[in-house]
């Protein structure tokens, strides 16, 4: 984008394309007024006052509208803004867009009205990326975190240990350029504010893995031999008939994926039986290398057999496969007569017995899932942090502990500013004080149009 077109008039359609009740075009910019009142029936709108009335093109009437005006800076951009509610049809919508682009806006890119947001001062970068969580949660629990920070709980901790670091970089300076009117602070000093500054972003990256959780998600891969049910399990979780079920063996050639709720995202995989042997053809051979590699990329695995029939090599094969690795036992078909096996190489304890035909068990197992994936995460989500802000962080940790082992020996406090200063731009590019064209391209790349 080049500076002419910077800070232009930009519109764009801010609701998903599809058939509702109200579609919203947003138009950002010193021209936003002049462009609604070319195509808007009522005149001289106020700002924070609803206007109603109609969309026209020339003599043709589009639609009845509600329009939302708001002046600078008090908007989302932080420039004059105006909102069109209108219904929600796909055409319409587009006919009014195409209207604002006819009368002297332009297309919105990939987040730009909050990246002119960011750049008006009306939201920090780390708001600005929560923004971006936000809409693409894919659970409840994610969702509320990502508001927080929304709200400003990291640019704010993030601003205190700023505060704290700049207060003795100014200290240390003040010692360096007027040594006869202020002596340079006492290396114990120097200590304690470093270390209380680490121990700051040490807990911001205690909550780095459930932040990776909440934001990723976990995979979990139901493994077994043919016809355990496998399939079954998945459909029962999902409440609906996502894989094909039968009594051939084989049935599931592919791995099939669908996304769960369950407080965090989780990936429920459905796998091909794994077998050996001369009926296995090509496409199912290469179901079950695609199962095996399951195993290996999941963070989960539902170990599924058959309670009701003689647990077979195949079994202790799949087992053994497994065993290594985060798992949950479960013996299907429990409502049918059991077979007694007194050779199975876990404890029957261990093993939560269900049926996927009269769903004996499965909230157990619900449970039993939701228990173990609540283990991967700590109790502290206060601070949920992306990649770029976690090496961010990891940077500004490096630089104190520089400064920590320095301030120790009594190194010169000259040098040791150096550190203090590598710590504080990497807070800043946290919350953007400090950013470069690149790395803002690269996060407003990853947001929709409209926002």
């Amino acid at each position: 984008m080049n500076l002419l077109e910077e800070f232009d008039t930009i519109s764009a359609i801010a609701t998903p394309l599809g058939t509702g009740g109200v579609g919203v075009i947003r138009i950002s910019g010193d021209k936003s007024f002049e462009v609604i009142s070319k195509i808007f029936t009522k005149q001289n709108l106020e700002a924070g006052k609803i206007a109603h009335g109609w969309i026209f093109n020339e003599d043709e009437k589009i639609d009845e509208v509600i329009v939302l005006p708001f002046k600078k800076p008090h908007s989302y951009t932080g420039e004059d803004v105006i909102e069109i509610h209108c219904h929600g049809g796909v055409n319409v919508v587009r006919n009014i867009l195409d209207l604002t682009l006819k009368n002297g806006a332009r297309m919105a890119e990939r987040g730009e009205f909050t990246k002119r947001a960011f750049l008006n001062h009306k939201l920090d970068l780390s708001q600005a990326e929560a923004v971006a969580d936000l809409i693409h949660a894919r659970t409840k629990n994610f969702a509320i975190q990502s508001a927080k920070n929304l709200s400003g709980v990291l640019g704010q901790k993030i601003g205190e240990i700023k505060n704290r670091l700049f207060e003795v970089l100014s200290k240390i300076v003040a010692g360096i350029d007027f040594p006869e009117d202020v002596a340079e602070p006492e290396y114990s000093y120097l200590l304690d504010e470093f270390l209380a500054a680490k121990n700051e972003i040490d807990k911001i990256l205690s909550c780095v893995k459930s932040s990776d959780i909440l934001r990723q998600g976990v995979n979990v891969a139901i493994i077994g031999k043919p016809n355990v049910g496998k399939s079954s399990l998945f459909n029962t979780f999902l409440n609906m008939e996502r894989a094909i079920v039968t009594d051939i063996a084989g049935t599931t050639r592919d791995v099939i994926k669908e996304n769960l709720d369950w407080d965090v995202p989780i990936t429920l995989i459905d796998t091909a039986g794994i077998r050996e042997g001369n009926k296995v053809g090509k496409v199912e051979e290469i179901g079950i290398e695609y199962s095996k590699q399951s195993v290996l990329d999941a963070d989960l695995v539902l170990f599924l057999f058959d309670i009701s029939s003689q647990f077979t090599e195949e079994d202790f094969e799949i087992y053994n496969l497994i065993k290594n690795k985060k798992h949950i036992i479960v013996a299907n078909k429990s409502d049918l007569k059991k077979y007694e096996e007194t050779n199975l190489p876990f404890e029957n304890e261990n093993v939560i017995k269900i049926s996927t035909v009269s769903e004996f068990g499965i909230e157990t197992l619900k449970t039993k899932i939701k228990n173990t994936v609540a283990d991967f995460t700590s109790e502290d989500t206060e601070f949920i942090t992306n990649k770029r802000q976690q090496e961010c962080l990891n940077k500004c940790q490096e630089s104190l502990i520089r400064a920590i082992e320095a301030a120790k020996i009594n190194e010169l406090q000259d040098l040791i500013s150096i550190d203090l200063k590598a710590a504080l731009l990497a807070l800043d590019e946290i919350t953007g004080e400090v950013i470069t064209d690149e790395i803002l391209e690269n996060i407003f790349s990853n947001f929709c149009i409209g926002k």
